[in-house]
């Protein structure tokens, strides 16, 4: 078992990981309009696709939603997948940043919406071409420190090898 599986009281379905690359590839053109408009309406927006993640559940993001229906589909189904949790958590955190840049272009303090708004543009591009997302890795160093010493040898299990494949 990893830290990030929460044994039985796991309850949201696994993760496709490229599911999760394509709703930060679609955050990262929202955030990227946000940055060229100005628009605290966009800013909120996203700041509610965030929050629909966080609190209603992955299979309930916008995103993955627009993923599930239009590509996944298409595509060899995944083995495994990833836990929800880590994501959740992410989108948790994006939110409070994604907040901020709302509040900051809605009240007239651009300057903290543009801050705000390029750091989470700069998160999303990063997961979106890498896969890699600091929120989730976060969400592990956290679960790590909860466990204790006894749980620092087990591993995130969304990290991959440069191959791709999922480790445990």
């Amino acid at each position: 078992m990893s830290v990030t599986d929460l044994g039985p009281v796991h309850l949201e379905p696994r993760l496709d990981p490229r599911g999760i690359r394509f709703s930060a590839g679609v955050s990262a053109a929202v955030l990227a309009l946000v940055l060229l408009s100005g628009s605290g309406l966009l800013a909120t927006a996203q700041a509610v696709v965030l929050a629909v993640g966080a609190f209603a559940g992955m299979r309930f993001a916008p995103y993955g939603v627009l993923y599930r229906h239009l590509l996944a589909p298409r595509l060899e189904p995944v083995s495994g997948g990833e836990d929800a949790a880590p994501a959740r958590f992410a989108q948790a955190a994006g939110l409070v940043v994604a907040t901020a840049g709302a509040i900051g272009y809605l009240s007239g303090l651009t300057t903290l919406g543009a801050v705000a708004t390029a750091s989470m543009l700069v998160v999303a591009l990063l997961t979106a071409a890498t896969g890699y997302c600091p929120g989730r890795e976060l969400y592990g160093l956290l679960a790590r420190l909860r466990t204790g010493p006894a749980g620092a040898h087990l591993t995130v299990h969304h990290r991959r090898h440069r191959s791709g494949v999922l480790r445990t």
